[in-house]
């Protein structure tokens, strides 16, 4: 018995080893330093409605979708097919297919084909959609903790991207707040990803002066649970689905984020029939640069506008409109609508910049390369790497050794 157990602890601790082996080999990446973040500010406002229509033709989306793909690791057994046809019947006019590792085609028309996936399949679930690629970058840190580390994919795929969407900030295991005030090199974040409505890792990265847009996916595994589809979605003002056009207003902000109840839990005509009957946003933007304004197809509860570290700037309740003049002490303000029966709309960030220099909020990263530092990691990781093959050694390959004499000399 006693030879039992030191066998399965020894099994147990082999293959422990073999994933810190794993862990340690994939940790490869640079260190960088930061520079000194800063709150928005300058003259000017930026507008991310500037480009939108007077009469808006919104179009609703979801970017964020996993189907079957081929082999037998699927998080989804729908085909894209089928994936698009339950986002149709409740009043989507545009679906991407964003599935883990892959490029995945459009199913039955190659101009409606956007080239995203998502990447990562580290134990943190820091991961990402890449938007753009031609191909998949399969390399991923398998335990990403530090922030370089997070740091060093986003520059990775950021060369091969035409932007990035930093997927689901709530649920990424170690993602805290000092991070997102580091992290650069995407253009959005992905909200409404945990049971909260405020987005307040958004904020902590908006008041260091990050820019980015946002947008609530569905991160769809599950197109026949009725809890599960059509929860969160984006209305966009694009005159086609194509990916030349979702590309320029991403990048341009000319959208808004929504989320909303599971209607009828259960009941799909009563779902389908509510999901054509949103709340909508019938005027959005700035005025005279310095004040942001939103109107409503609804009555709302509560419209919110909130600024620089997650502050609320203005509340107003039972209302369809909000209006809220930016101080000269006001770096950014977002608007937040709530809807009686559970819906919330999210705009994009209205933020100060000099339009002298830059003509938007959004800066090119800025972090640089220590050099020193990346050496000693790298060196430390080699170390890791060499003491744990080491260790292996002594229990795999000494052990085999052993079971080869002994049957040598059972055969003499």
């Amino acid at each position: 018995m006693k030879k039992v157990f030191t066998l399965i602890g020894k099994s147990l601790l082999s293959i422990i080893l073999i994933l810190l082996l794993f862990v340690f080999a994939t940790s490869v990446s640079l260190v960088y330093d930061y520079p000194e973040q800063k709150p928005f500010a300058g003259p000017n406002i930026f507008n991310p409605y500037r480009l939108l229509d007077s009469v808006p033709n919104w179009k609703r989306a979801n970017f964020h979708t996993h189907t079957r793909v081929k082999g037998p690791l699927n998080e989804c057994k729908y085909t894209p097919s089928e994936t698009d046809e339950a986002y149709r019947k409740l009043g989507y006019d545009i679906v991407t297919f964003s599935n883990h590792n892959e490029l995945t085609k459009h199913p039955y028309d190659s101009t409606l084909q956007v080239n995203v996936y998502e990447h990562g399949y580290n134990i943190l679930k820091f991961h990402k959609l890449v938007f753009g690629a031609n191909q998949v970058n399969y390399f991923d840190n398998l335990a990403p903790i530090f922030s370089f580390q997070k740091q060093f994919m986003l520059d990775k795929l950021a060369e091969q991207a035409d932007f990035i969407q930093l997927n689901h900030p709530v649920r990424t295991f170690c993602l805290p707040k000092s991070q997102m005030q580091q992290l650069e090199g995407y253009k959005i974040t992905e909200l409404d990803t945990g049971k909260t409505t405020e987005n307040e890792f958004w904020d902590w990265s908006l008041s260091n002066g990050l820019y980015t847009f946002g947008l609530a996916n569905d991160d769809l595994h599950y197109p026949d649970r009725s809890n599960k589809i059509a929860r969160r979605s984006n209305f966009l003002s694009t005159p086609s689905a194509k990916y030349d056009d979702l590309k320029n207003v991403l990048m341009t902000g000319a959208y808004y984020s929504m989320r909303t109840p599971d209607y009828g839990n259960g009941d799909w005509e009563l779902k389908y029939a509510s999901n054509r009957n949103l709340p909508m946003v019938k005027t959005i933007g700035l005025d005279n640069n310095e004040t942001v304004f939103m109107t409503v197809s609804q009555i709302a509860d509560s419209l919110k506008v909130t600024g620089q570290d997650h502050k609320t700037l203005a509340l107003t309740v039972n209302t369809d409109t909000i209006r809220y003049t930016l101080s000269a002490h006001d770096p950014y303000a977002r608007i937040t609508a709530y809807f009686p029966s559970g819906e919330v709309i999210y705009s994009n960030p209205f933020a100060r910049y000099d339009a002298s220099i830059s003509d938007s909020p959004f800066r090119q990263p800025q972090h640089t390369v220590n050099v020193p530092l990346s050496i000693l990691y790298l060196i430390v990781l080699l170390i890791l790497c060499a003491a744990d093959y080491y260790l292996l050694y002594l229990l795999i390959g000494k052990r085999k050794s052993l079971r080869n004499s002994q049957g040598n000399s059972s055969s003499l």
